[in-house]
């Protein structure tokens, strides 16, 4: 007799057999194909305030009705361990089992997914750990701070046909998604110009000063912490404020550029800028930290064999002054796309007059609305409605298989934008992309991160 557990098996095996000869899958990522009625089993690695204050409520939104279960619980700070093991017993009403890093958590067999949330630099790295040992993954961004970690994960993944969604959240949003159909339409004409910004005034922001005195090297693994980085002393400040110093973090651009590029990716339908400049400097928190507080980044977008055609996209960030707030504002001739208010409008396109001057018809938009749907860019926020739907989206497609909303190319072109920007910032020279290479270059040559 043929369950639904053997059909979609069947089925999912033959579907990736297309694209990757079956010697690619491991044996373990055999056994763990999961089933439409199955129970997931899921490990949490490392206990984030992004996992405990966004993804963990969007997990709790959608686990009975899936049949997902929060079983595991790797951390490497003993302090973060205990609080989160405590944490998420109160919250599920069940027992949750701590590990002391994810070997220990993988090597237990008694997961079926996991869900990353660990510091910027080593997504790349557990995430390959994980699907080599046969989980499906959501894994937050960005992906990768490096292209041998972009190029290692995205290989990593493609020949192991695990689901991975990147914690892209944006393309699970509805009004994402009405933007991208209406572009694709054509009414909308080519992009010609996008304009980001994201602009804070939080001192305390990715700053752990209480945490940071608790911490010390006995209770945690720092050389197991590092991976791939250079050896250096322990630090606690490298461990818990990681996002203000780099090799570990680029800061701005793959916390909360990597956002907004995404969607460029996404609309224009590109893989990666052309060229990349950048400028900024710390500026205001002067606190030690080797992330600048303040960048500007201006990338060159088009088709790689005609570079007289393309658009501009300009990203502005600062952590000083939050006027302007969060901003993803699309051109074209006719008018504009702002996903701040959701609204399609003629704003800035060619009217009826300068039209007569050179003998030209108007051309304007006609007004459109798209879905309601808004971005929260606050610090830790519970509740978002965009994590929800994305985390509920990566729950859906383990269960049927299907490619999610964020897969790992969207994560790996991401990266490329990212880590462009930041060789950028830190030689202030311009960068492009070796498209045969897949690196990056400044200066001519290959950009070397640390």
């Amino acid at each position: 007799m043929t369950t639904r557990r053997d059909f979609v098996k069947k089925a999912v095996l033959a579907s990736v057999a297309t694209g990757l000869s079956t010697s690619a899958f491991s044996a373990s990522s055999y056994s763990r194909i999961i089933g439409a009625n199955d129970r997931v089993r899921v490990g949490v690695l490392g206990f984030s305030d992004r996992f405990r204050s966004s993804l963990l409520p969007a997990f709790m939104e959608h686990k009975k009705e899936l049949n997902f279960e929060i079983v595991g619980l790797s951390d490497l700070w003993k302090y973060r361990r205990d609080q989160g093991l405590e944490h998420l017993t109160k919250t599920l009403g069940s027992e949750v089992k701590g590990y002391r890093n994810n070997e220990e958590l993988l090597d237990s067999k008694t997961t079926d997914v996991v869900m990353i949330s660990t510091p910027d630099f080593a997504h790349a790295i557990h995430t390959i750990q994980a699907v080599q040992a046969g989980m499906d993954v959501y894994a937050e961004k960005p992906l990768a701070e490096t292209m041998q970690d972009a190029r290692d994960v995205l290989k990593a993944v493609k020949s192991s046909g695990k689901i991975v969604q990147i914690g892209s959240q944006r393309r699970s949003g509805p009004n994402y998604h009405d933007a991208v159909k209406y572009i694709n339409s054509g009414e909308f004409g080519p992009i010609v110009m996008v304009e980001l910004m994201w602009n804070v005034n939080q001192p305390g922001r990715w700053r752990r000063p209480d945490l940071v005195a608790l911490c010390k090297e006995a209770d945690l693994d720092w050389n197991r912490y590092l991976l791939n980085r250079p050896k250096v002393a322990f630090d606690p400040r490298k461990y818990l404020e990681y996002r203000l110093f780099w090799p570990y973090s680029s800061g701005i651009p793959g916390q909360w550029m990597s956002h907004q590029i995404d969607t460029v990716h996404w609309f224009a339908n590109l893989p990666h800028p052309r060229s990349v400049v950048a400028n900024g400097g710390i500026y205001q928190w002067k606190d030690g930290r080797t992330n600048a507080d303040t960048l500007t980044v201006a990338f060159d977008y088009g088709p790689l064999n005609d570079p007289k055609s393309g658009f501009q996209v300009m990203f502005q960030s600062r952590f000083s002054n939050s006027a302007g707030g969060t901003k993803e504002l699309y051109y074209s001739n006719g008018g504009m796309i702002n996903l701040d208010t959701n609204q399609i409008t003629a704003e800035g396109g060619l009217t009826a007059r300068m039209a007569k001057e050179m003998n030209m018809q108007p051309n304007l938009l006609e007004p459109k609305k798209l879905q309601d749907f808004k971005v929260e860019a606050g610090a830790n926020t519970g509740g978002d409605p965009l994590t929800s739907a994305h985390v509920r989206n990566w729950m859906d497609c383990v269960k049927s298989r299907q490619t999610p909303n964020a897969p790992i190319e969207a994560g790996y072109q991401h990266s490329i934008a990212n880590i462009m920007a930041t060789a950028a910032y830190q030689t202030g020279l311009k960068v492009t992309f070796d498209e045969k290479a897949q690196e990056i270059m400044a200066g001519g040559k290959a950009w070397k991160p640390y």
